[in-house]
């Protein structure tokens, strides 16, 4: 007798649903996803219990007659891909056709839908059909999936929390609405409404509802393309940034997508403005030839991979830092007040106005629509091309915070941070040449290593000699160091050359010179810069200000901390109630 057999068909489904119905939220996604791939403008999505009990979407679609309504439950039973051509050009969500028969093998599914002509009910358990009937005629389709797992008690048992699944469902549902501001969600929870967007299509209206209107004020915009790929959306300013990569959203022909390479380069273009394990807040939407891209790699949808990628990655960097460094990059201290209506109304223009511009013209049109807005008088934040003014010391706080003013107000200044800036600039450009100054150490230096070690840096080791140190292989699994570049901390040599060693070790498997050089020029400046609680001079810290003023970026240490705070002549005011007195009193 033969040992291999033809898989039921119940069991191959609920083998499939492993893989497509991992959690509540994955069942949402899929059954809003086939909302928006049959024109909905509004989705409803209730749940009951996190969606553990139940799970109902409702929507305004094209709907679907009976004979479609019984088929789409038929694995690979699809009618969004006719041949093999369609899967390299793909326009919808879904296409697998996996999702509705892996969801009704593990739950009891209740469906009602119509085309505007004849309603059809289904209802069917764990796969197995149990009731076919008319319903009403109303256009579109409501879903409702309950008692989801109960089946199969082993995965029901591994569900988290109820609020971890909400909060699965509730951040899918916020990526999807902006993705598709044009579509109106509505998202409950035991009836309790959670999102309710108004599907106007106002971008910015949609993320307001979802991330606050202070974080908005927050975005910039970013708008860039080549002959392959167009990028649109907003990030946020340096200043703006979470402890996780979930608000990095990335949309590319109106799907959500993840790509590791992609967010990399992203949080790189933000490197030095801000921590380097803080994440920013991004909202990129990327169009492309369909061809150009394969979202064929997981059942999920969710994983993609570029073709052109390098070509892409170097747009998405070029609009980030265009966008980063228009910005006048001084954190200014924001004392709030309590806004009128009147101002929430203007602001609300505003948002408008700019989704527009953002969309319909080039980024330079941006500039000049936000000069006519600030004639509305009000605060809104403008592009400056200067970078750190003439800033006059006056002291100190705590030996470690320099006090300094100008005719716009006061600042303070972290003195480690920015002598670390200007230490990482100097040291960074001291990396980048040819012919290095050295200087010969008066007794060499022996470093002991582990195979291991000594192995990588072997291979490596012409990147050691390339930046100024003569280095010779000393023994069994040990190096002498001769010289070093006349840049290296006095007195410290050996730590300092032993922190470089560690680095070529650590970055070993994704060896990159411009990554490395980055590294070292970073952790130099850190051991070469003025401490907190060191206490300065007036004309120390006018020395100072004078080298940060030279710096590229002088708002920010190569880890990403501010160098400075702002305080405007204004907000230092109001701190006093003196808003609206002539300054003479």
């Amino acid at each position: 007798m033969a040992k291999i057999k033809v898989m039921d068909v119940i069991l191959s489904n609920k083998i499939a649903a492993g893989e497509v119905v991992e959690k509540c939220a994955s069942v949402v996604k899929e059954l809003t996803e086939n909302a928006i791939d049959a024109d909905s403008k509004t989705i409803r999505i209730d749940l009951k219990e996190a969606g553990t009990k139940q799970i109902k979407v409702t929507d305004d679609g094209i709907g679907m007659d009976k004979e479609d309504a019984l088929i789409a439950f038929e694995r690979h039973a699809t009618s969004k891909l006719i041949d093999e051509d369609d899967l390299y050009r793909i326009h919808t969500l879904g296409f697998r056709g996996e999702a509705l028969p892996s969801i009704a093998s593990v739950s009891k599914i209740d469906l009602k839908t119509s085309n505007g002509k004849i309603g059809t009910h289904v209802k069917i358990e764990g796969g197995i059909l149990k009731e076919v009937k008319n319903g009403d005629a109303r256009r579109g389709t409501i879903i409702e999936v309950n008692d989801i797992f109960y089946n199969t008690p082993a995965r029901l048992k591994h569900m988290k929390s109820l609020y971890t699944e909400l909060a699965n469902i509730t951040d899918y549902i916020h990526k999807l609405a902006l993705s598709y501001p044009s579509i109106k969600f509505i998202l409950s929870n035991n009836d309790s409404i959670l999102l309710n967007t108004d599907g106007s299509g106002n971008l910015l209206k949609t993320f307001s509802a979802i991330f606050g209107i202070n974080t908005t004020k927050k975005m910039l915009p970013i708008g860039e393309e080549n002959e392959d790929y167009k990028i649109a959306g907003y990030i946020s300013k340096p200043e703006v940034h979470r402890a996780s990569r979930n608000h990095m959203i990335l949309i590319v022909n109106g799907r959500i997508v993840r790509n590791t390479e992609i967010n990399r380069a992203i949080n790189d273009a933000y490197h030095s403005y801000k921590p380097d394990n803080r994440y920013p807040i991004v909202l990129i939407r990327i169009e492309t030839d369909p061809s150009l891209i394969d979202v064929n790699i997981h059942p999920t949808k969710m994983d993609i991979k570029f073709s052109k990628i390098n070509e892409l990655i170097s747009l998405l960097t070029n609009a980030i830092q265009k966008a980063i460094k228009k910005e006048l990059l001084i954190p200014e201290i924001e004392i709030k007040e309590t806004e009128t209506i009147e101002e929430n109304k203007i602001y609300e223009e505003i948002t408008l106005d700019l989704e527009r511009v953002a969309e319909n013209t080039p980024s330079i049109n941006i500039e000049k629509k936000v000069g006519i807005l600030e004639k509305k008088n009000i605060e809104i934040e403008k592009e400056k091309q200067e970078k750190l003014p003439e800033l006059y010391p006056i002291g100190s706080i705590h030996g470690t915070y320099i006090i300094c003013q100008n005719e716009n107000g006061m600042y303070l200044i972290d003195q480690h941070a920015a002598k670390e800036r200007i230490n990482y600039e100097i040291v960074l450009n001291k990396l980048k040449e040819e012919k290095p100054h050295i200087t010969d150490l008066l007794i060499p230096l022996t470093f002991e290593l582990t195979t291991a070690e000594y192995m990588v840096l072997k291979q490596n080791i012409d990147v050691m000699k390339q930046i100024g140190f003569k280095v010779e292989e000393f023994g069994i699994s040990s190096i002498i160091v001769k010289s070093h570049p006349t840049w290296l901390t006095k007195y410290n040599e050996e730590e300092a050359i032993k922190r470089i060693i560690d680095l070529i070790i650590h970055l070993e498997k994704n060896f990159n010179i411009e990554r490395f050089r980055d590294h070292v020029a970073a952790t130099m400046a850190c051991k070469m810069s003025i401490k907190a609680n060191d206490t300065i001079t007036i004309l120390e810290m006018e020395n100072l200000m004078n080298d940060l003023r030279k710096c590229k970026n002088p708002f920010h240490c190569p880890h990403g901390r501010p160098t400075i705070v702002y305080f405007s002549k204004n907000d230092l005011e109001k701190l006093f109630k003196r808003s609206g007195f002539d300054g003479k009193k």
